[in-house]
């Protein structure tokens, strides 16, 4: 007796399903095609009643739900999400001077802690810089996107704030500074600085100098105006030069400390990227941490543990955790939250 291949066996088989057309899974995924045809309404009916996105007859929604049952119809939730407008994705939106705003860690962890808030929604998250110079461009554009379900802004600026489309209104949220349209999630960092300063007068630093984060960045003034605030309470002169947020900034930082006030005894960085860069100039000049000169970071990272950086904690995932969870839901303005900073001691300071 002849043997005859298990797929020819299928394909000789009358199957409905799809006219004829069967795969080698036997029995494919119904489409919104094959539930109109079974229930006798136009594809437009269908989806209108799948998806609640317009007037469907009691008769035809009755038919269009006996169908899709039967068949096991589960609607495609990317297309479905573009239908009702709620999107598919949220959108860590980062703004920088240059793509390498992209690359860096923090970056990364805000990213990771909004991709864990999405999954469980099927949504994905992305990460897209907005340039310092046009951010509002980037607005423009991903408020006209209608794959986008919410937006996390990093790095705010009160230009992009004041310029926010409004159609982002509403799903936008900032960690950092925001206004009466966008709701924040910050670390407090003001406080973090003045613990800092409190630790380094007590351990008998004098001569203290912060070296500051981006300018242009309006929370990253709150730890500046704090230090400041600090050190005139203990009767010290504020000593400050602008930095940023990366290893570069803290060796070019301290350089200038040191040659502006070379009997400086502390350095408070802006982040302990900053710091790791002010330790490798402090080293390169011979000055002993902490014997000559106490210094102390920012975020806690992991390298901040392998070389004994004194640091204040920085909690990015819940922070980014919360932020996430703001944007999809429907956040309302003028609210600030704030989340608490430790300080963590170690061999530098």
């Amino acid at each position: 007796m002849r043997t005859v291949p298990a797929r020819q066996a299928l394909l000789s088989r009358p199957v409905p399903w799809y006219d004829g057309d069967v795969r080698d899974d036997a029995r494919p995924p119904a489409t919104l095609e094959h539930v109109a045809r079974a229930a006798g309404v136009s594809r437009a009916t269908v989806s209108r009643a799948i998806t609640g996105s317009g007037p469907v007859s009691a008769d035809a929604l009755r038919r269009v739900r006996a169908a899709a049952e039967a068949m096991g119809y589960v609607a495609d939730p990317i297309a479905r999400a573009l239908v009702s407008g709620a999107g598919t994705r949220v959108v860590v939106a980062v703004t920088g001077t240059s793509d390498d705003v992209l690359d860096c860690e923090y970056t990364a962890r805000v990213l990771m802690a909004t991709a864990r808030v999405c999954a469980p929604d099927g949504l994905g998250a992305t990460v897209r810089r907005l340039p310092l110079g046009n951010p509002l461009t980037g607005l423009e554009a991903l408020a006209r996107d209608r794959t986008v379900a919410g937006v996390v802004l990093v790095n705010t600026t009160e230009a992009m704030l004041a310029g926010l489309p409004r159609r982002l209104r509403g799903r936008t949220v900032s960690i950092g500074t925001g206004s009466a349209d966008v709701p924040s999630f910050d670390v407090e960092g003001a406080v973090a600085a003045t613990t800092s300063v409190a630790h380094l007068v007590r351990s008998g630093r004098r001569r203290i100098a912060m070296i500051t984060g981006p300018a242009w960045l309006p929370c990253a003034q709150h730890p500046v105006a704090a230090f400041r605030a600090a050190a005139e309470a203990a009767g010290l002169p504020p000593r400050t030069v602008a930095g940023g947020f990366d290893r570069r900034s803290g060796e070019e930082g301290a350089e200038a400390v040191l040659a502006r006030w070379p009997d400086t005894d502390a350095i408070l960085a802006s982040c302990d990227e900053v710091a790791l860069g002010a330790l490798d100039v402090l080293r390169r000049h011979g000055r002993r941490v902490p014997d000559d000169v106490a210094v102390v970071g920012f975020d806690d990272v992991l390298a901040a543990e392998l070389t004994d950086l004194t640091t204040a904690t920085h909690p990015v995932e819940l922070i980014a955790t919360a932020a996430a969870r703001g944007a999809l839901e429907a956040p309302v303005g003028d609210g600030t939250v704030l989340f608490p900073s430790t300080l963590v001691l170690r061999r530098s300071a």
